[in-house]
């Protein structure tokens, strides 16, 4: 989307007329796209940063459980994903986009993002053997010292991945150079590697004799389980880490001089802009002064995300509690169904690899990139509905085949549990889209305006964790307002994705038009605020 409005008089001087988001053209001559494979190669660091979160998914709680971490503690620990996203991911990408290493504007913080992820993950991997190094008991008691290592270790591993993925993602923006196709492609391709970091992180956590390949990571601190955990977190830095200097050494960035930095801000001073301002002074400026297709888009993520979220949050308990109808720690119903969530999200990942590469010609086919995320708004909508379906089903089933003082509730049929893998699977459909055309949409937004890559990205990514500290704080009352189980949270998931599909509908630009004129802004404004107003009262 062509999204500079350029008075008379202005072309001479290179000005963006724009928002406190924007930044000034740069004088130099634009730099070419780079080649998908280039492209690839730096979107496949997101397969070595997604393996390790596919593992914490898949083993990290039961490891927390051999720790003894008390339970009131879990909120406060999963928690710090999205603050450390509201604050992390913004400032980085603030400070890339005015870095002047010799090794360019976001290598240097992909590189320290990579550094700090090896470090946290050791950190998790070793809490127990560092633990008991310092005097923590043995036996199934709370380790203290573990603890400490364990909390410190997980909340450095998410400001490291955001450290990390906010860079990665503005550089694949910058390497597109403007290009609508290769940004969207470049968001294809990292969602692809997101993707195939998943199904590796759940299959080398399926294998419980992984442990045998690395023998010393088995101490008396660490049983077997915590062995393996230890082995598959070796493989998920290894890999991380020469994905990530394969990427670096093959894509040279151009170094962003201070004389380039110090011309755009006296350009910005001299045209009432807020360069010199703090960086937060930055952020809250471009949060007031947005121009309205980011606005838009802002709105149509955090309805997204207040979708997506409930469900990824609690995807696997849904599968233990309400389909198999196990209770937490009691028979073995509620671990089967885990079992089965697990299986789920690796079918659910399979789905989301193959989706990402189709993006493209499935927008073209639909007519275009907001038709595209609308109608899988909708499927998100339809595939969070059918679990009520499922779960009322199941719970059916399980009330008319109850057998007097048999031992747990009876199993579901192979239907009811096909029924939720196809929930899961269908998933893998708007989640392609969810890791891939918002992001290509604020690169194609923020390169309209003049916006610089890594604050337009932290801004999004603003979009995508309040509303996830959002769903964590007032989802288990909302529940629990209900009855309790997983499906108020997953309904009201439902209908904000409706909202979104509706939004995405009817007022998100799309990219490839020219901009409408401040005054055809001005002429929807009314009409855009009150069909905003209503939907976010309606949810």
């Amino acid at each position: 989307m062509e999204g500079r409005n350029v008075k008379n008089g202005d072309t001479n001087n290179n000005k963006i007329v724009g928002s406190s988001l924007s930044i000034e053209k740069n004088p130099i001559s634009p730099p070419e796209a780079s080649s998908l494979k280039k492209l690839a190669l730096v979107a496949s660091i997101a397969a070595g940063v997604q393996f390790g979160w596919a593992l914490q998914l898949s083993l990290l709680t039961p490891y927390v459980q051999l720790l003894g971490i008390p339970h009131t503690w879990a909120p406060y620990i999963w928690l710090c994903g999205p603050i450390s996203g509201m604050i992390v991911q913004p400032t980085v990408g603030y400070y890339s986009d005015r870095c002047t290493s010799k090794f360019g504007r976001r290598s240097p913080f992909i590189a320290v993002g990579a550094t700090l992820v090896g470090f946290a993950v050791s950190l998790i991997g070793f809490a127990a053997d560092i633990g008991h190094a310092t005097g923590d008991p043995n036996g199934n008691v709370p380790k203290p010292r573990a603890i400490a290592v364990f909390v410190v270790g997980f909340w450095i591993l998410d400001v490291a991945n955001n450290t990390l993925q906010g860079p990665c993602r503005a550089l694949l923006a910058d390497m597109a150079a403007g290009s609508q196709a290769k940004t969207r492609y470049a968001n294809a391709f990292f969602s692809f590697f997101m993707a195939l970091g998943n199904i590796g992180g759940y299959a080398a956590g399926s294998y419980s004799r992984l442990y045998t390949v690395f023998p010393f990571t088995h101490t008396k601190a660490c049983d077997t389980y915590c062995a393996n955990l230890k082995s598959c977190f070796f493989i998920s830095i290894t890999l991380l880490i020469v994905l990530t200097i394969l990427a670096l050494s093959v894509v040279r960035e151009r170094p962003f001089t201070l004389d380039e930095i110090q011309e755009e801000e006296n350009l910005k001073n001299n045209t009432g802009g807020c360069a010199r301002l703090p960086f937060f002074g930055q952020l809250f400026g471009a949060l007031k002064d947005l121009p309205k297709p980011m606005l838009i888009l802002l709105l149509v993520t955090c309805l997204n995300w207040i979708a997506w979220f409930p469900f990824l949050l609690f995807d696997t308990d849904w599968m233990g509690k309400e389909v198999y109808g196990g209770t937490v720690g009691e028979g073995k119903a509620y671990d089967m169904g885990v079992h089965a969530g697990a299986l789920g999200l690796m079918i659910n990942s399979v789905v989301l690899g193959i989706m990402s590469l189709g993006i493209e010609k499935l927008a073209r086919l639909v007519g275009g990139v907001k038709r595209l995320w609308g109608i899988v708004n909708l499927i998100l909508a339809v595939c969070l509905a059918m679990t009520i379906l499922v779960t009322k089903s199941a719970e059916h089933y399980r009330a008319t085949h109850h057998v007097p003082g048999a031992i747990g509730p009876p199993l579901p049929p192979p239907g009811f549990k096909g029924g939720a893998l196809a929930i899961f699977s269908v998933l893998g459909i708007p989640l392609a889209i969810t890791f891939s055309i918002p992001f290509a949409l604020a690169s194609i937004f923020s390169a309209s305006s003049g916006s610089g890559q890594g604050l337009s990205l932290g801004v999004l990514n603003l979009a995508i964790v309040v509303p996830q500290m959002f769903v964590s704080v007032t989802s288990g009352p909302w529940d629990a307002l209900f009855g309790g189980g997983n499906l108020p949270a997953f309904v009201v998931g439902a209908v904000a994705a409706t909202a979104s599909a509706i939004l995405s509908f009817t007022l998100l630009p799309s990219p490839h038009r020219k901009p409408k004129s401040e005054g055809q802004w001005v002429a929807i404004k009314n009409k855009e605020a009150v069909l905003i107003f209503n939907f976010l009262f309606f949810i």
